[in-house]
């Protein structure tokens, strides 16, 4: 095997995915074996198929903040893990966030 080949099969040190929690790199797996398969992937995972898009939403947020070096936003961890709990719905999820986003680029009035 060439240098070359041996750097494409293997991600280099320090490569993003090298942040994901076990969990998270088995949705990944998952994700890769069912071949993006929502429906799949709701079915292995025993859930619902918005469940399993919520799911697949916040992997996708986690990797845009590791490769962009921003910390998470502990408002949407929320609203995802409340979501997976069957705690608020996925539509309920959808206008706290955009309400959230919308307050936070609002400029604030002075006093």
């Amino acid at each position: 095997m060439t240098s070359e080949s041996a750097s494409q099969s293997h991600p280099p040190v320090g490569h993003p995915l090298f942040s994901l929690t076990e969990e998270e790199l088995d949705l990944v797996l998952q994700l890769v074996l069912t071949s993006g398969s929502f429906k799949d992937l709701a079915r292995i995972y025993q859930v619902s198929y918005p469940t399993i898009r919520v799911r697949v939403d916040r992997l996708i947020q986690r990797v845009q903040q590791i490769v962009g070096g921003a910390p998470p936003d502990p408002m949407m961890q929320l609203l995802a893990e409340l979501v997976e709990r069957g705690e608020i719905t996925v539509s309920a999820a959808r206008s706290l966030r955009d309400l959230y986003r919308q307050q936070r680029t609002e400029p604030k009035e002075s006093l």
